[in-house]
């Protein structure tokens, strides 16, 4: 079972698919958009190019576990996926991902703007790890 994880951002939505097992990360974009409905319309096109089943959506909650600005956005952009992909759609807990993947990149010696290119796909990468971890342990 392919899952799609998504790390949503306003401009750049970084994308993560696990391989045709549902166990490894692999492909990887980045979608360039501004509006939520471009990048739906773009998540669907990747989903049944890939034969994807599940969505799993980063979820920035605040570091002390309460709901902001971006967590209604997640929310609502989850909304508008399971509208217009008809997969299910899970939350998940996307606390410190970018920064985490700002830190990977840096130890890779990406330098700023090779960093700014590559981040949101590699926050959807943890996403997708983390999430991938935590089905395997169920």
């Amino acid at each position: 079972m392919r899952i799609m994880a998504i790390d949503y951002g306003d401009a750049h939505t970084g994308i993560a698919i696990s391989d045709p097992t549902g166990f490894l990360a692999g492909f990887t974009t980045t979608i360039n958009a501004y509006r939520p409905e471009a990048v739906a319309d773009q998540v669907a096109s990747l989903a049944q190019e890939h034969g994807v089943e599940e969505l799993v959506l980063g979820y920035p909650k605040n570091m002390d576990g309460t709901l902001g600005p971006r967590a209604e956005k997640a929310q609502a952009m989850g909304e508008l996926l399971k509208t217009v992909t008809g997969l299910p759609v899970t939350l998940w807990d996307e606390r410190r991902t970018t920064i985490d993947a700002h830190q990977i990149l840096m130890g890779a010696g990406k330098n700023a703007k090779k960093r700014k290119k590559t981040v949101d796909a590699v926050a959807a990468t943890l996403i997708l790890e983390g999430y991938l971890t935590y089905k395997k342990s169920r």
